[in-house]
């Protein structure tokens, strides 16, 4: 066992957890954050598990909760302010961009931190962004379309 100190969408929270624990598993079973999901069962290839550590876009089953001490997590639950969707998610309400909606917060998370990284992207580019996860109801093409027309908003100062 072992004590971490990690703030999780701008809460310190102090656990004391088996070293072994999982990131994801921290974050759903301890802290009740269910919207980062479990797809792969762990192996990292389907991207629904996506949080932020430190502002950058990592698969949260592929980290051990010990990993995190010290750190930032923000979770999808963290991407909205005060009631008040993101950017990107009203984004993917409005342009359709989920069916079942099992992949959209890794999704979300994802193309957080790539929007961030490329405010002005193509839609190759945003396909490219988009290799790590994993859907299987859409088709990708109102995910782009939804991720293209957040960043339009988003660089012109309408976010």
């Amino acid at each position: 066992m072992q004590t971490v100190r990690i703030t999780v969408n701008g809460e310190l929270f102090e656990e004391t957890i088996p070293e072994r624990m999982l990131l994801v598993d921290f974050l759903r079973d301890r802290l009740a954050l269910t919207g980062t999901h479990v797809g792969c069962t762990h192996e990292g290839v389907c991207g629904a598990c996506t949080i932020h550590l430190d502002g950058e876009a990592v698969k949260s089953c592929m980290m051990l909760a010990v990993q995190a001490d010290g750190h930032a997590v923000t979770t999808v639950e963290g991407l909205s302010s005060n009631g008040d969707l993101s950017v990107l998610q009203r984004s993917f309400r409005e342009h359709h961009g989920l069916q079942c909606g099992f992949c959209t917060p890794g999704i979300l998370m994802n193309m957080t931190d790539f929007l961030q990284r490329n405010p002005e992207p193509t839609d190759e580019q945003i396909r490219e962004g988009l290799i790590g996860n994993l859907c299987r109801c859409t088709g990708y093409v109102h995910i782009v379309k939804a991720v293209r027309e957040a960043a339009r908003t988003l660089a012109s100062g309408n976010g």
